[in-house]
């Protein structure tokens, strides 16, 4: 079945556009951030001092982790508040509507981790990075897709964003339950106590927004304290918060989504693109590009992702099971599997929660995003910019 008639009406949504435009701005801003950490980390007199800041103790937490682990928890908030209204009453709502972005984006996590392990296999320790190349950042695909005006149509923006709803889902379990290296189980019990008090005033019909906040806060202290990666507590708490009625522009779901989204876009994950983008190419020896890890990460977002995207779409709509995004031609949906391999934000972050500590393993990982990123944002854009509905 064709996606079309869901594509067309959310595309004349205002609230679809908004999200949109606030998407490719926001990714815009991203890639204003990176590249002046690229800069700032690589300019001499700026580096040292960019680096003793991100690790400068700043009460319990170095600033790189108050970004982190705090800071962060309102993007993945956000994204739990945008997959609660997919799910709920949005582009997931039904198996027909969610059947063709949950098989691409499945196949789209697990072939480039595969095309990780393949590389890496021989390597001691560096499978726990299996991960980093599973990752869609939905914010810089869709700044692309936004370069390129009316030649990428509505049912290519949507299919990616909804893929990358999907995507966002399954990171957002990865690292709940890949990265979770010991367990508080005081704290973990305190957490789900918290976590059931929200969902019984959901149950109960209270709609202010401050107790939830206030709850989403001790949430988050809890969780951090429990063992498992603070930012998941985001995605719970969302969970959590009234959605109303259908299209209900007023329920409390609507207005914090609608709060919080630009902080997020524009603040939010350009800091962490500032904090975690950084990386010091000066002096570095060119084999490093080929070592195992880069290499593993960059061709598992290159090629990874657009094999098991593309290939999963085909093979879905060959066998009858879901239909190909409307109004758009097999090259335009190889354009967007390529775009999907820009895994920037999510990759960075589960890098930094793979080799804790390790900061050779962690740049060489940033190595490996930025390559990977940065040629599946130029070749998805090349394919699509002479491709033809």
């Amino acid at each position: 079945m064709s996606l079309a008639p869901e594509i067309d009406e959310g595309e004349r949504s205002p609230s679809f556009r908004d999200f949109l435009r606030s998407e490719a701005a926001g990714g815009v801003v991203l890639i204003l951030a990176s590249g002046l950490a690229l800069v700032v980390a690589n300019v001499p007199g700026w580096s040292q001092g960019y680096f003793e800041a991100l690790h400068r103790e700043a009460g319990p937490l170095s600033v790189h982790q108050w970004i982190n682990d705090a800071l962060m928890a309102v993007f993945f908030l956000v994204v739990g508040l945008e997959i609660k209204r997919e799910f709920a009453g949005g582009r997931l709502s039904s198996w027909q509507q969610r059947r063709l972005p949950v098989v691409a984006a499945l196949a789209g996590m697990a072939v480039p981790a595969l095309v990780f392990l393949g590389i890496t296999w021989t390597t001691p320790g560096l499978a726990r990075g299996w991960a980093i190349p599973a990752a869609t950042d939905i914010a810089f695909a869709i700044g692309v897709l936004a370069l390129l005006g009316s030649r990428a149509p509505a049912s290519l923006k949507l299919f990616l964003t909804t893929v990358a709803i999907v995507d966002d889902m399954g990171a957002v379990a990865i690292i709940a339950l890949a990265y979770t290296r010991h367990l508080d189980l005081l704290a973990l019990a305190g957490a789900a106590v918290v976590l059931c008090a929200m969902f019984a005033m959901n149950r109960s019909g209270w709609r202010r927004l401050w107790p939830y906040l206030l709850l989403a806060v001790l949430l988050w202290l809890l969780v951090f304290r429990s063992g498992v990666h603070a930012t998941v507590a985001g995605v719970l708490a969302a969970m959590a918060v009234p959605m109303g009625e259908r299209d209900e522009r007023d329920s409390p779901l609507h207005r914090l989504e609608h709060a919080l989204h630009p902080w997020s876009a524009y603040l939010v994950v350009p800091i962490f693109g500032f904090a975690n983008a950084g990386v010091a190419l000066t002096g570095l020896d060119p084999r490093v590009l080929l070592a195992p890890l880069p290499l593993g990460v960059a061709l598992g977002l290159f090629l990874g992702k657009q094999a098991g995207i593309f290939a999963s779409i085909w093979l879905a709509v060959r066998a009858g099971f879901a239909g190909k995004p409307g109004g758009c031609s097999w090259r335009q949906v190889y354009g967007v599997s390529l775009l999907a391999g820009i895994g920037f934000t999510m990759s960075l972050f589960i890098g930094g929660l793979a080799f804790p500590g390790n900061e050779v393993l962690v740049d060489q990982v940033k190595i490996g995003v930025l390559g990977g990123s940065l040629l599946s944002a130029v070749a998805g854009y090349a394919v699509l910019r002479w491709g033809a509905c």
